[in-house]
């Protein structure tokens, strides 16, 4: 019989806020993380096909289940939400237009364009 592990509360709420605020689905992140390390100023002269950070830890959260979180994911999940909202809070003045602010959104698993 599996019983599930009892988390900190703090850990609880931080992962329902993850997920409210990272609302893209982790293949469509990953995808875009791909085309966003695919561009011409991203490959030097010995280039690497890791997705580009801090995408990529974020798209290891959420390819885990809650209980197998570490503290480093917890720190993961701490800083996209912390970053995500305050891209939010900076909206620029053209909005979604403003293809820097939203694909800086993007990189973290927002698309301002989802409805909540």
């Amino acid at each position: 019989m599996v019983r599930e592990a009892r988390l900190d509360p703090e850990v609880e709420v931080l992962w329902e806020d993850f997920h409210a605020e990272v609302n893209v689905p982790s293949e469509q992140l990953r995808t875009w993380l791909l085309t966003r390390g695919s561009g011409e100023e991203s490959f030097g002269s010995n280039p690497t096909l890791d997705l580009p950070q801090p995408g990529r830890e974020i798209l290891k959260v959420l390819n885990k289940r809650k209980v197998d979180l570490t503290p480093e994911d917890i720190e993961v999940m701490r800083e996209a939400v912390e970053r995500i909202r305050e891209l939010m809070d900076a909206k620029p003045p053209r909005g979604n237009a403003d293809d820097t602010w939203r694909h800086s959104l993007l990189d973290l698993g927002h698309d301002p364009l989802v409805e909540r």
